[in-house]
């Protein structure tokens, strides 16, 4: 009866329009109320102790240096280069799209940052040059979600937090499946930019390519100083974001001058409110675990699919498509923390890694940002792009099937993800 009350109130708490902290730990807290076994106080503690995590202390300054990319033209920059180096291909903005995130993916580690700051210079281009909006932004959606699987990663930090693994190793081991991403993308492109005749948008230049990586270079060494730092130990997760989020604000300020105090204070309040929502949601699904996790809800899940079946196929798949549906509905961290005690310990009873199984929770959830209903990217792109969400939806749709794809092949072949961390940490 406590599991009932717990999901349905959750349930119904989301339906009336609940922010997703509250509707977590006020259903944790009837449950608690009606079972009657601890004191209510014990939701407070649960709650801070699920934000008490030094790794969580890189989620603001990730956030403040994403923003400071954006706000700074630094972005701009990036697209640039990125459209001297694969502009000249047929359908040469897609591929830009998707080399622009590849670069963007390693100072944000946000989909939303990349469809807030690349998505609205990147769809304003590719529809100046003639191409149809719903092609415009279903490529700027789906390459997005690339941003969360190349390192730095915010989900990745949570699952990391939440499973005790390294996020170190869950850093190196989102190199592959991110650049397995771009591919897939980009074979996408070019069988749309042939089918539709689409342009080759510029000739290739050394000199504008030479200028415009001098112009990005300082900008380019971002992800080189917050990747290279944590691979080679010369700093934490934490410590890398720091050094991102410091070495944003210099070139924004003072190599570049293009950041002024009035933005500045603004990208701080909106990492401020961002980095608020992000550890309310840590804190209300903190609670909301424990409760799944003193009721042997966990244990009980385990045993009940591993009567289902033992075959390890068929299992993966299974969590796959619950981890997908879950994607759906629910916002990205609340199911980072909600499912990770739920179902890593049915991975590792199948033999999986933990960092493996990470990517592929992230890289699943990261899919679910394109579908409705919630599919925060596509609310991003709307609000950005002034398309209407029901056309974003439609016209993400056809991008989804190659990320489907890399998924799968992520998910049943473990040494695309785990290669590069063995290589590293032995």
């Amino acid at each position: 009866m406590v599991i009932a009350i717990l999901l349905v109130s959750l349930f119904v708490m989301i339906i009336l329009g609940f922010p997703v902290a509250f509707a977590l730990a006020g259903s944790a807290l009837l449950a608690i109320l009606y079972d009657g076994q601890v004191p209510e106080l014990i939701v407070l503690h649960r709650m801070v102790g699920g934000m008490d995590s030094f790794p969580l202390l890189s989620i603001p300054f990730f956030v403040l240096a994403g923003g400071l990319m954006n706000s700074s033209g630094i972005t701009t920059r990036i697209f640039n280069f990125a459209n001297a180096l694969v502009g000249w291909m047929r359908g040469g903005l897609g591929h830009v799209n998707i080399s622009a995130s590849i670069m963007f993916a390693g100072m944000s580690g946000a989909a939303v940052a990349d469809a807030g700051g690349l998505g609205a210079i990147e769809v304003k281009a590719m529809r100046n040059k003639g191409y149809d909006a719903g092609f415009a932004v279903g490529i700027t959606a789906a390459s997005s979600t690339i941003g969360p699987i190349i390192p730095p990663s915010l989900p990745m930090i949570i699952y990391g937090v939440m499973a005790g693994a390294s996020i170190g190793q869950l850093f190196a081991a989102g190199f592959v499946p991110g650049l397995l991403m771009a591919i897939a993308l980009m074979v996408m492109v070019a069988y749309y930019s042939k089918k539709r005749n689409y342009p080759k948008d510029a000739g290739f230049s050394p000199i504008r390519l030479g200028n415009t990586f001098k112009s990005a270079f300082l900008s380019l060494m971002t992800p080189v100083i917050i990747i290279g730092g944590i691979l080679f130990g010369v700093f934490t997760a934490t410590e890398a974001a720091i050094a991102a989020a410091a070495y944003s604000l210099i070139l924004g300020g003072l190599v570049y001058r293009s950041l002024s105090l009035k933005k500045l204070v603004k990208v701080s309040m909106e990492t401020i409110e961002t980095t608020s929502i992000i550890l309310m949601i840590i804190a209300g699904a903190a609670i909301f675990s424990w409760v799944l996790t003193s009721q042997h809800v966990t244990e009980d899940f385990t045993r009940w699919m591993l009567t289902i079946t033992d075959n390890k196929t068929l299992l993966l798949l299974m969590i796959t498509f619950i981890l997908f549906v879950v994607g759906c509905f629910m916002e990205t961290i609340a199911a980072i923390t909600i499912l990770t005690p739920v179902l890593l310990p049915i991975a590792v009873s199948l033999g999986i890694d933990p960092v493996h199984f990470g990517v592929v929770m992230v890289l699943n959830l990261m899919i679910g940002l394109l579908t409705p209903p919630v599919g925060m990217v596509l609310y991003v792109l709307s609000r950005v792009t002034k398309v209407p969400f029901e056309e974003c939806a439609k016209a993400t749709i056809p991008f989804v099937i190659p990320l489907v794809i890399v998924l799968l092949l992520v998910t049943f072949i473990p040494q695309l993800s785990m290669w590069l961390p063995q290589l590293i940490y032995g």
